[in-house]
């Protein structure tokens, strides 16, 4: 994996902190555990009220923590003033979301100066083990933050 060098030394914490501003987020229950630069793990216990009717996590909550993972990655690339913004994304499920707690992790492909490249995967965690439930690729774009 190639090394980023973030363009905002104060990366972590506004990354953090524009996480944090995310009321989505707070709802499902999910939380960073882990910020680098072009970085970024997210985690989500289980809930039953997320699952859909065959008692798996619905593919709506994958895809949202895989989207974030991979914005919280890009943001950290990111210079001072700026915002970010979904573009595009595609997802992968490959196994049924099922698990005690869920971690999403994603990791800068290529940034840019506008739009940065990123790719994230979904695991399940059963009793220690995990499971590899979905992929995502994202681009997100930067943009100048608004008043």
């Amino acid at each position: 994996m190639p090394r980023f060098e973030p363009r905002n030394p104060d990366y972590r914490a506004v990354a953090a902190d524009m996480f944090a501003r995310q009321r989505a987020m707070q709802t499902l229950g999910i939380s960073v555990s882990r910020i680098e630069p072009g970085e970024a793990d997210l985690a989500m216990p289980h809930s039953a009220d997320f699952t859909q009717q065959n008692g798996f996590v619905h593919a709506g909550i994958i895809t949202a923590g895989l989207d974030n993972a991979c914005g919280v990655a890009a943001f950290t690339l990111m210079p001072a003033g700026s915002d970010i913004l979904t573009v595009e994304f595609k997802t992968n499920l490959l196994a049924p979301a099922k698990g005690e707690r869920f971690v999403f992790r994603a990791t800068v492909l290529k940034p840019g100066r506008t739009l940065t490249f990123c790719e994230a995967k979904a695991y399940a965690l059963n009793d220690g083990a995990e499971t590899l439930v979905a992929t995502m690729t994202g681009t997100l774009m930067a943009l100048a933050r608004r008043g």
